[in-house]
């Protein structure tokens, strides 16, 4: 069976991986159809709360405004 004469160089190896170590990409994202915020893909919109067009999480922002209209009211 045939077996390695010497260690492969840092510079050789790296050669050869960056054929696939360029392909790898971060996940992809979309805009929301919401607000236009950049979502990854089959998440919630951190931003507003919705996913596929509909109300699915209450957010920061929303909590603060009802807390802003409750002390409006009184």
């Amino acid at each position: 069976m045939a077996t390695p004469k010497g260690k492969t160089s840092h510079r050789r190896t790296h050669l050869r991986k960056a054929h696939w170590l360029g392909a790898l990409n971060s996940p992809e994202t979309t805009a929301c159809s919401h607000c236009g915020e950049p979502v990854a893909n089959y998440t919630v919109c951190p931003a507003c709360g919705y996913y596929k067009g509909r109300k699915v999480m209450t957010v920061a922002a929303d909590k603060a405004a009802a807390a802003a209209e409750s002390e409006e009211a009184e």
